[in-house]
């Protein structure tokens, strides 16, 4: 087995970059969404504990960055206190806000690698700074897909536990029990090993969907 890098840099320089640059912003953006929806929703922890900035090391750690540049797998986290949302669903709108700001990111490279693609020469070029400029949406769009969908999983620690368990309190209890727990450890276990090629694929479809659909749009 290669070593990711090595296998991205393999298929394109510029993909290997691109995709590196959008795994840490992403996440850092990923969870600034729930930073700004939990300061939104009266918890000002994010700001107390230094959260709310951009920079990777905060929200990500040394181990994460760490994991990314040996494996290819990250994480990130928000500090926030549950008990001091207001409003009904908080937990679900702070727990959504994330995945939502990957959704987002998804849309703006979709859109921009459509006009690219349908308006700007030197898409044809093999190294031309345009087609570059059109990886790096493509990986942009596809990978925060991939995350959104992977994050919105109803499996403890996803953020569609939380999503769920915020509407639907007998799944929160089920899952905070001894059985709910271990099947959360299995399936968790399962998804991310398993779920990679699965959930990129879907991705990568969905991003070309997209982009066929935006330039159709376009006059």
């Amino acid at each position: 087995m290669s070593w990711w890098a090595a296998a991205l840099w393999q298929i394109s320089p510029a993909l290997l970059v691109s995709w590196a640059v959008w795994m840490i912003a992403s996440i850092v953006l990923h969870e600034l969404g729930h930073g700004w929806a939990a300061i939104k929703r009266g918890d000002d922890t994010p700001i107390h504990t230094g959260h709310m900035t951009i920079n990777p090391l905060v929200h990500m750690g040394p181990w994460s960055l760490l994991a990314f540049a040996l494996v290819g797998i990250a994480w990130g986290a928000m500090p926030v206190d549950p008990t001091r949302l207001k409003g009904r669903y908080a937990g679900a709108a702070v727990a959504a806000a994330g995945p939502a700001m990957n959704v987002g990111l998804a849309a703006t490279c979709i859109v921009l690698g459509a006009v690219l693609e349908k308006y700007l020469p030197g898409l044809g070029v093999p190294d031309g700074p345009m087609r570059n400029l059109r990886v790096f949406f493509f990986a942009g769009g596809a990978l925060n897909i991939a995350l959104a969908l992977f994050n919105l999983v109803p499996i403890p620690p996803l953020d569609g536990w939380r999503v769920l368990s915020d509407f639907w309190r007998g799944y929160a209890v089920f899952m905070e029990g001894e059985v709910g727990r271990g099947v959360a450890f299995i399936g968790f276990g399962v998804l991310f090993f398993t779920a990679g090629d699965v959930l990129l694929g879907a991705a990568f479809g969905a991003y070309r969907f997209g982009s066929a659909l935006v330039m159709g749009l376009l006059p």
